[in-house]
């Protein structure tokens, strides 16, 4: 083993033991990359490598800091922030939430799948886990609870569904795999249709057909009212603002009326002016949609200056090269290679939270998948069909780590508005069936690529 190719493992080694004494992320990465900053000059000193590392290397990193706070494209994120805990604000999801009861409410399963379906239209509105998980928990667990059902469906699929929105678009993570691989927002958006699509049609079909099997999981609403016009009526009446909003942010950005950042501007306005009209908007409010969104993008921009410096110190190391040399050392084909590559970023789930792997790993293994001949067909539309193929992947594998112990961020999002009487254990078996359906989603668009690269050639060509 060469020097450089110990530096690397080791610089990995020590971001992860610092990671599990439980220092923050952000310091994990910062701090990593200038120890190894002046390791690499020491190596260059005294073993006599060329890293090229040193004490001028630390003005390229800052130069690179700038770059990544100047970059306009991430001033989507804390429009999409605000936009979607204003949307949480305004009261419209907890109207269609009761409309949507009365409708399905005739089902067996129905308030299973009102909470899917309201789940949908929140992911196609904000992409924050914590806010949609924690919205549809205190709109609908009590009242299932009320009615009978099963501790482990109820949530489970609000766990299942509140997640949703970090795969349909507008993702706060899509934004951030644009940015970070080169990509063009719109085909990561794009990308993620059919596949966000598909996973809901599953979670409903397995909620409309489970009560069957199980009648006592699901039991019928007594108090429940024939359908009637008027039902359809108050449902149209509820859903048509929040609709009439995502269609014009991602409408404007998939017709090529306004870029990604413009969207987001339009679509937290939207809200603004939503809650607004259902009399919602305060001072009380902008304040406590205000400070979280100051937090979060605090905290997501923090972790990604730090990652960015991680990355270039590890790349001075001649960390790609290790990375391409034990990737093609796989005694697999390239699709071997993608499934190997997806296998650990779904274990890593089980321990880093989706920023850490969007912003460390996939960085670093794209390029390779994008260097193999992978039968992936951009339609002579996409840009790096490949890279985008790979990326929706990613997104897809990274959604089940909300959900999955230890870490299962969801889980403890949920567990913070569950009565006592509902465990930690009723969530661990609850949200078991839809990390299998996540995990047969991941192995239809594995083996269909298409899907993913259909529809952003359709609309681009």
């Amino acid at each position: 083993m060469e020097v450089t190719d110990f530096l690397v493992i080791s610089m990995f080694l020590t971001f992860m033991i610092l990671l599990l004494l439980g220092i923050p992320v952000a310091y994990c990465l910062f701090g990593t990359a200038m120890a190894f900053v002046v390791v690499g000059w020491a190596a260059d000193q005294y073993l006599g490598t060329w890293t090229g590392l040193g004490f001028n290397f630390v003005g390229l990193t800052v130069r690179r800091m700038y770059s990544v706070m100047s970059n306009w494209i991430l001033v989507a994120i804390p429009m999409f922030i605000y936009m979607g805990l204003m949307l949480e604000r305004s009261g419209a999801a907890e109207r269609l939430m009761h409309s949507a009861q009365d409708i399905f409410g005739a089902i067996r399963g129905g308030l299973t799948v009102t909470t899917t379906l309201i789940g949908v239209l929140l992911a196609a509105s904000t992409g924050i886990i914590g806010a949609s998980v924690v919205l549809l928990g205190m709109l609908s667990l009590p009242t299932m609870l009320e009615q009978g059902y099963s501790k482990e469906l109820a949530t489970g699929t609000i766990a299942a569904a509140g997640t949703l929105g970090i795969l349909i678009p507008p993702s706060i993570m899509l934004v951030i795999m644009a940015d970070q691989l080169a990509l063009s927002v719109g085909d990561l958006f794009l990308g993620a249709v059919f596949p966000g699509v598909i996973l809901a049609i599953l979670y409903v079909i397995f909620l409309l057909v489970y009560p069957l099997f199980r009648p006592e999981a699901a039991p019928l609403n007594p108090n429940r009212r024939p359908f009637s016009g008027k039902m359809a009526l108050a449902l149209m009446r509820d859903v048509a603002p929040p609709a009439l909003m995502i269609v014009a942010v991602l409408g404007s950005i998939f017709a090529g009326i306004a870029t990604v950042t413009e969207a987001s501007g339009v679509g937290a306005l939207a809200a603004t002016v939503l809650a607004l009209a259902n009399r919602k908007l305060n001072l009380k409010v902008m304040k406590e949609v205000l400070v979280p969104t100051f937090h979060t993008v605090a905290y997501i921009m923090t972790i990604l200056v730090g990652a960015t410096c991680f990355a270039l110190v590890l790349r001075g190391l001649g960390g790609d090269d290790v990375i391409e040399r034990a990737l093609t050392s796989l005694p697999f084909g390239p699709t071997g290679i993608v499934f190997c590559l997806l296998v650990a970023v779904f274990i890593l789930g089980f321990f880093l939270d989706w920023i850490e792997i969007t912003l460390i790993i996939l960085p670093l293994v794209a390029p390779v998948v994008g260097a193999m001949d992978l039968a992936v067909d951009g339609f002579g539309v996409i840009d790096k069909p490949a890279v985008v193929w790979f990326a929706i992947l990613v997104a897809v594998a990274l959604q089940t780590s909300f959900l999955t112990p230890p870490v299962g961020p969801a889980l403890f999002y949920l567990q913070g508005i569950c009565p006592p009487e509902v465990t930690l254990a009723h969530l661990y078996r609850g949200v078991a069936p839809f990390v299998i359906m996540q995990m047969i989603v991941l192995v239809i668009i594995f083996f269909w690529p298409d899907l993913i690269t259909w529809l952003p050639a359709a609309v681009y060509r």
